[in-house]
């Protein structure tokens, strides 16, 4: 049987040794800083801020032109020209991203 004091988080007994390791952590990750490292986790980030970057705009343009053709009508595809110019505008976003990135190194 169990009792509440061992159903919870498990703690540390020595708080010393914790601050030691919230330390080491703290200068590792400063020591990459300073050396300009990025980790992986970095690149995953851009890389899912580059898909962002280049989505939204081309769902919006996709949206916007399914609306106005459902309302306006014409001879031409509100749908696909503003799917072209959504992803035109995206890479234009994801460009800026990129590049905003690569001048911090």
């Amino acid at each position: 049987m169990t009792t509440p004091a061992d159903t919870g988080p498990r703690r540390d007994p020595d708080p010393d040794r914790v601050a030691d390791r919230i330390g080491e952590s703290a200068a590792r990750k400063a020591r990459a800083r300073a050396r300009g490292e990025r980790s992986v986790w970095f690149g995953l980030g851009m890389f899912g801020l580059v898909g962002w970057a280049v989505a939204i705009p081309t769902l919006a343009g996709v949206a916007l032109g399914v609306w106005l053709d459902a309302h306006v009508g014409g001879r031409i595809s509100w749908t696909l020209a503003l799917l072209l110019a959504g992803v035109a505008l995206g890479c234009l976003n994801a460009w800026f991203w990129v590049s905003r990135e690569s001048r911090h190194d």
